[in-house]
């Protein structure tokens, strides 16, 4: 009985106290890409559409120059830059550079994902 999963097990998977740098990056790296896995599925759905013809195009232009999808294509931004960067930093450590000093590397490639995604946040919201 004591391999039983229980529910107090469960929810202590979710529990964010006491969580290391590592699995913070590790967490942020799986939900990023689960993310993006769920863009493209729902990208290739649309193109999808798109092959109907000129009018299902029209609709979807239409369609999509609602605040709420820009918001989304932010979304989609930042996961792809923070994916990214977190995904170098794990190649890097893997072959053997810089795996003392993973947490430092978290730490400024996050720094520099937060930059990016502001100045491309901005760039898609204010037109600039």
């Amino acid at each position: 009985m004591e391999n039983q999963a229980s529910a107090k097990h469960w929810l202590k998977w979710f529990d964010p106290r006491n969580r290391s740098v590592s699995t913070w990056a590790f967490i942020l790296n799986r939900v990023t890409g689960l993310g993006l896995t769920l863009y493209l599925f729902l990208h290739l759905m649309m193109l999808g559409q798109l092959a109907k013809g000129p009018e299902a195009y029209n609709g979807f232009i239409a369609l999509v120059k609602n605040p709420i999808f820009t918001f989304g294509e932010v979304l989609v931004v930042t996961a792809g830059i923070i994916h990214g960067l977190n995904g170098i930093r794990v190649g890097l450590a893997g072959v053997g550079i810089g795996a003392r000093y993973q947490r430092s590397m978290f730490y400024i490639l996050f720094l520099l994902a937060v930059i990016l995604s502001i100045y491309f946040a901005a760039k898609m919201l204010l037109g600039a």
